[in-house]
């Protein structure tokens, strides 16, 4: 009976795989490259992203199991950015989780799958990645499995985030390191994204 149940559960994970495939290419070729905000949006939330209202993902983002992928209000997302929401466990939170009011510039990777590199298989090590409110992330900066980016936190661009970031500091750098502070209350909204982007 365990052969029989091991052969079932291998067969439905690769359809699931490859079904999750196919969501992909389709949101990459299909969806991606429609310049209108809520087409696109409308097509992200039909597979299962939860998206608040106000927020925007711009053209061209690479998406990995929406499913898995849940946005807050008033955040944009810039072009060709990689949102991944793969998860390891079931029942598990989601693998990708962005506030409210974030600004993710062009380019961003925000990683939730890596590679285990003591592992003689080369097994995938998955952990959620956590963005909180008022962040901002600057182009082509790459967030890792398993950090949580604090409130009010601004990554600057290029930096590569494999640790948590306190709420309200200023990171930069290979890996991140902290170089400053910001200051006041933080209460805006990023308002309108630009058409056809």
């Amino acid at each position: 009976m365990t052969g029989r149940t091991s052969f079932f559960e291998k067969v439905l994970n690769r359809l699931l795989t490859i079904w999750l495939e196919l969501v992909t290419g389709f949101l990459w070729w299909g969806v991606g490259y429609i310049p209108f905000h809520h087409v696109r949006r409308f097509f992200y939330r039909v597979v299962g992203m939860k998206i608040g209202t106000g927020s925007t993902i711009h053209m061209m983002a690479r998406i990995y199991d929406p499913r898995q992928i849940v946005i807050g209000a008033d955040t944009i997302i810039g072009e060709r950015a990689t949102l991944d929401g793969r998860r390891q466990l079931l029942g598990s939170k989601s693998g990708l989780t962005i506030g409210n009011h974030v600004d993710i510039a062009s380019e961003v990777m925000l990683w939730t799958s890596e590679h285990d590199l003591e592992s003689p298989t080369l097994a995938p090590i998955e952990e959620p990645v956590v963005i909180e409110d008022y962040v901002f992330i600057g182009p082509r900066a790459i967030i890792l499995p398993g950090v949580t980016i604090s409130r009010g936190a601004v990554v600057a661009a290029g930096a590569i985030v494999t640790r948590n970031v306190a709420p309200m500091t200023i990171v930069a750098g290979v890996p991140a390191k902290e170089i400053g502070q910001r200051r006041g209350e933080l209460n805006y909204r990023l308002g309108r994204a630009r058409w056809f982007q």
